[in-house]
């Protein structure tokens, strides 16, 4: 290279530096615009797509090291010829490698799924934890390989979300912006596990983001797209269920068992939800009487997992082989009742034993072992007007993982591109509208926020439950008379520092006073400082500002 190109040479690259530097800080300083969000939404559909993919290869790999096997898609069935000591401890050493990485990395031993998620984008200005999640992804590998019985959309979807938390702190993005980029890496992230950007765009509108704000669409189907391509490239253009073609014989006579389907589907997601709960209350009331180390819950868990294993390997990881097979009719009627209670107890021994996963595999295959046992019966009741009892199975499908996900659009859809067939959707979108009806009012509207609502953050209600809880006290103090508050403070009229307005408007309510005194309350023999008072008129315009704020962004 000669003198003077090497001189123009580097001269355009410390102008193009020096330009992205400015432009950094521009971002930085007022926002990006509608064209750097675009490039933005772009950049993180691929890195959320590449991060499902590599998080997918990462589990065939291990599985098939710890196992042995070369072919996953095919592990029960070659786990059934393992000795069983070998099936018995893979889970046990993958729940001890869970609880060693939780116990290090978080204060309370919980794998970070798809519940924090929503909760960041509702109260966190769109951001989730950077350091835990890297974790939580780690635990969920090492339990998606090593027998766990979960699945691994949820893992992604938060190891999405922190790459864009990261992105987030990085351009110091406001709320909206943060929840937009949330949006896109959940969306990408969906996308690139299920070959599927319809599904994975609404997903994250539906679920996440849980509005359909016009400014929110466009980037976020950037992304799915984008998170799909990376997909395609790595595992071509296929589905991740090769399903039969299906027999449409009296297909709208059947429409009332799919009716029913839907009912009987919304029960069972429910009972897999109580489950799941039941399962973690027992357990850590268990942890708490016995005194047990908390990383060696998960792998209690695991052995647990291993003993069901020998006799039932069908309950082994995400379970794809055995939902094919239900998909394909291959099953019988007896075989699909057991496989469901099985997947049922081994989902809440998973999770329950905090080993980490998702729920939306495991949903996939209760619902198509549920449809297929409903199909096989009613077949063989009306042999005559009923179709093939696999359309059952797709139906019973949806029906369940959109009952458990709270997520009836977008589950519809994801049937619709795994099949193209107009009909099947239909099927799905009967027995999804009762199964989701019935079980929203069993539970609180989904699994996600049933777990919110179990730590005491209320989200299924609405921003009018949620969003006092985002809003200081502390945002909105004035003077008041000083013995005036300290008389209201004899009487317990009062709220610390640390309270929010979900504290704070009930005792208004109860006590009817025009202001609370807010105290530092320190140490136990520290005397409380006065830091002035919260008046019950700023309090209301705070919270009308912020439900005004959220309608206007759930509009725009």
């Amino acid at each position: 290279m000669g003198t003077p190109t090497k001189v123009l040479f580097q001269a355009c690259a410390t102008y193009l530096a020096s330009a992205c530097r400015d432009g950094l800080r521009a971002m930085k300083t007022h926002g990006p615009t509608q064209l750097q969000f675009w490039f933005i939404a772009l950049a993180i559909g691929i890195a959320a797509g590449s991060a499902a993919v590599v998080f997918r290869l990462g589990i065939y790999l291990l599985q098939s090291s710890v196992y042995g096997t070369d072919d996953i898609l095919t592990l029960h069935s070659f786990a059934a010829g393992l000795v069983w000591y070998h099936v018995l401890l893979i889970p046990i050493c993958g729940g001890l490698a869970v609880g060693l990485i939780m116990h290090r990395f978080t204060d309370d031993g919980r794998v970070r799924s798809v519940a924090e998620v929503i909760e960041g984008a509702a109260l966190a200005r769109g951001r989730v934890e950077v350091r835990r999640g890297f974790a939580s992804a780690a635990a969920s590998l090492i339990t998606l390989s090593t027998g766990g019985s979960s699945g691994r959309e949820g893992p992604v979807v938060h190891l999405a979300a922190v790459l864009s938390t990261m992105v987030s702190r990085m351009i110091k993005a406001n709320g909206i912006t943060g929840r937009d980029l949330l949006g896109c890496a959940v969306a990408a992230a969906v996308s690139a596990s299920f070959n599927a950007p319809i599904a994975g765009a609404l997903f994250a509108l539906e679920v996440v983001l849980r509005h359909f704000a016009v400014h929110a669409f466009a980037p976020i189907v950037i992304a799915a797209v984008a998170g799909t391509v990376i997909n395609r490239l790595v595992f071509g253009d296929v589905t991740e269920f090769v399903l039969p073609v299906q027999n449409a014989l009296a297909f709208y006579v059947e429409l009332p068992a799919f009716l029913l389907l839907g009912l009987v589907c919304g029960l069972i997601a429910v009972v897999l939800m109580k489950s799941i709960f039941w399962a973690d209350d027992f357990a850590s009331f268990v942890q708490g009487r016995i005194h047990l180390p908390r990383y060696l819950r998960p792998a209690i868990a695991g052995a647990l997992l291993g003993g069901l294993a020998i006799w039932f390997p069908h309950i082994i990881g995400v379970g794809y082989e055995t939902t094919t097979a239900a998909l394909t009719g291959s099953l019988l009627l007896h075989e699909a009742i057991i496989f469901v209670a099985l997947k049922v107890l081994a989902v809440a021994i998973t999770i329950g034993g905090r080993m980490g996963g998702g729920v939306f595999s495991p949903s996939l295959m209760i619902g198509a072992l549920t449809g297929l046992a409903f199909g096989l019966i009613a077949t063989a009741v009306f042999p005559n007007v009923s179709g093939e009892g696999s359309l059952y199975a797709l139906a019973g499908m949806g029906a369940v993982a959109a009952a458990v996900l709270g997520a009836p659009i977008s589950t519809t859809l994801i049937v619709f591109e795994l099949t193209g067939d107009w009909q099947t959707g239909l099927a799905v979108m009967v027995a999804v509208s009762l199964s989701t009806a019935l079980s929203s009012r069993l539970v609180d509207r989904s699994y996600f926020l049933t777990q919110l609502e179990r730590r005491k953050v209320h989200l299924a209600a609405g921003p009018q439950a949620y969003l006092l809880a985002t809003i200081p006290v502390t945002a909105h103090l004035r003077a008041a008379p000083e013995q005036a508050c300290w008389d209201l403070v004899q009487q317990g009229l009062y709220l610390d520092r640390i309270a929010t307005l979900e504290q704070g408007m009930p005792v208004f309510d109860r006590s009817g006073e025009h202001y609370l005194p807010v105290l530092s309350l320190g140490g136990e023999n520290e005397t409380p400082e006065l830091l002035g008072a919260l008046y019950h008129v700023d309090a209301l315009r705070a919270m009308n500002r912020a439900l005004s704020d959220t309608a206007a962004e759930e509009h725009s």
